[in-house]
């Protein structure tokens, strides 16, 4: 268990660390948003935090353009809801739920981390949702229709 704790804090640190070396990296490279083919989600069933973090951050330094238009986008694949030019299908299901480590849980603090990076991907109403009930989701996940999103203030491909 100790293991897996000092894997995660590391896996944390190094997280933290490539986030601040890709933003810098990254920053000269911007180009015109227009100039840039959209990146299109069709079916997405997640995948470690850190890495999709990264990749939104990089999406969103370039000003690509996200289209969520699959039948699914679940888990991490929530994250690109933080893409900044985003839109979202009506008919595509969202699945949220609580971050652990591959399905094993997390610590107090590291579950409270995790959550906090989640969550800093979406609007503030998505994120007050996440952060009092779909995180607390620990087996299964909470499905949300696009068409929802939409209503939240999303924009609708």
């Amino acid at each position: 268990m100790w293991k897996i704790i000092a894997a995660c804090r590391k896996a944390r640190t190094l997280l933290m660390t490539a986030i601040a070396i890709g933003v810098v990296t990254i920053l000269p490279l911007a180009v015109d948003a227009q100039m840039r083919d959209a990146l299109i989600i069709r079916s997405d069933l997640g995948g470690r935090v850190g890495v999709r973090a990264n990749q939104v951050i990089n999406i969103r330094s370039l000003g690509q353009q996200v289209k969520i238009v699959g039948p699914l986008c679940l888990s991490s694949c929530t994250m690109y809801l933080g893409a900044g030019n985003v839109c979202v299908s009506p008919k595509t299901i969202f699945g949220f739920h609580g971050p652990s480590y591959y399905g094993l849980p997390l610590s107090k603090p590291e579950f409270e981390y995790w959550s906090d990076v989640i969550s800093s991907f979406y609007t503030a109403p998505l994120r007050d949702w996440y952060m009092t009930t779909a995180r607390h989701t620990k087996s299964g996940m909470l499905r949300v229709p696009g068409a929802q999103l939409i209503r939240l203030g999303y924009s609708q491909c």
